[in-house]
């Protein structure tokens, strides 16, 4: 199929979704996907109905926390059908549905951005509020396809609170900006942890919050290190995990 007809065939499934957010980084091991899930999982208690694709081909983690790995999409006249999540039924696609357990995607980077943009053509997402994207890390060909291809309301950036987080971080912005795509904001992954023994809560710098500051974006959540959320993200029941750190933020 030639690029144009797959661009158009893009657009069109894309006109279908009020809003396209894309969880981005620069760094990887922030916690993209969780951010990406917990994201996906609040606005689908708001009533949203939420569609979530992995598009971090060589990384995939999106089926892992849902406990679906082992899940195969099915096809039909309009395309292939995303996976629904047992509690929220939020519509999830990755990767990780298609190659067998264990099995390496070892591919570079043309090959990447061919099979990212059959996947935007070819999923048949229906109407979405909103669709979340989780972007691999760096700023390469996915993220450039992702904000070339599809009309982005928005892209939300995730750190720690390191100062090498942020230094990374910071180039993900400034290539959002280059690509003329809003940064809605920062969410601190592992901002801090809170003793269950005594409450003390320590916390592990501030380069989030001076990031936020330098670029004039809000801290749109701070997410512990804790326990009991990493139990049931390795678990594959994050949407059984009860805290919301959102809040009332809709993007």
């Amino acid at each position: 199929m030639a690029e144009d007809e797959l661009s158009e065939m893009i657009r069109r499934k894309m006109e279908k979704i009020k809003k396209k957010i894309a969880i981005m980084s620069g760094k990887g091991g922030v916690g993209k996907s969780t951010v990406a899930a917990l994201l996906s999982i609040h606005l689908a208690k708001k009533g949203f109905t939420v569609g979530l694709f992995d598009a971090d081909f060589l990384g995939p983690s999106i089926p892992k926390l849902f406990g679906m790995e082992r899940k195969k999409p099915l096809s039909s006249i309009e395309g292939i059908e995303p996976v629904l999540s047992t509690k929220h039924a939020i519509r999830i696609m990755s990767i990780q549905f298609m190659t067998p357990d264990g099995i390496a995607v070892i591919w570079r980077g043309p090959m990447i951005s061919k099979v990212l943009r059959d996947y935007l053509a070819y999923v048949s997402w229906g109407r979405l509020d909103y669709l979340i994207i989780d972007m691999p890390p760096g700023t390469g060909d996915v993220p450039i396809t992702v904000m070339q291809e599809v009309n982005l309301d928005g892209v939300i950036m995730v750190a720690t609170p390191h100062d090498l987080t942020a230094s990374i971080v910071e180039r993900a912005i400034n290539m959002a900006r280059t690509m003329n795509t809003d940064v809605l904001g920062i969410v601190e992954n592992m901002s801090y942890y809170q003793c269950p023994e005594c409450g003390r809560v320590a916390r592990f710098g501030k380069g989030s919050d001076l990031l936020a500051k330098k670029y004039g974006l809000k801290i749109i959540a701070k997410i512990p290190l804790e326990e009991k959320l990493s139990t049931f993200c390795d678990s594959g029941l994050i949407e059984e995990y009860d805290k919301d750190f959102f809040e009332n933020f809709i993007p």
